[in-house]
């Protein structure tokens, strides 16, 4: 038996609310990467000077699998093929591995890990995230 999106849908909904707060996580990454960027290289002078930097400069890059993957959130609950429960389950399962952070893991998860450490925002923002990936184990 094959279940497809539903918004009524449990798996659905949850993986609606990892996206939601993988958003507010990914926005408070960003702000949080921009004030330790201007401290090492001085002002940014604009949205459209910051986006540049986001998409092409290496300081960002660690962030960049955060964007690609609510793009891909998105890109998966609005198609017009339903998404299967299987593919709901393989999209929070990456979820899971996206907000890993690890002290002594690849670049992503230690500037992850050190996000985490300095800013409690972002402490608070992926504890929220993790319960609810916790919640939407299989």
């Amino acid at each position: 038996m094959s279940f497809t999106y539903s918004p009524g849908n449990l798996p659905f909904q949850r993986l609606r609310d990892v996206r939601a707060a993988l958003l507010q996580l990914h926005k408070a990454l960003l702000h949080s990467e921009r004030d330790r960027y201007e401290r090492f290289h001085g002002r940014i002078r604009s949205k459209g000077e910051f986006f540049q930097l986001v998409v092409q400069d290496e300081w960002f890059s660690w962030l960049r699998p955060f964007s690609q993957f609510i793009v891909q959130i998105d890109e998966a609950l609005s198609a017009k093929e339903p998404i299967t429960l299987h593919q709901a389950n393989e999209l929070l399962d990456e979820a899971r591995y996206l907000v890993s952070p690890n002290e002594a893991g690849t670049n992503r998860e230690q500037r992850y890990y050190q996000a985490i450490q300095r800013d409690p925002n972002i402490a608070l923002m992926h504890a929220d995230v993790s319960r609810l990936l916790s919640r939407s184990k299989r």
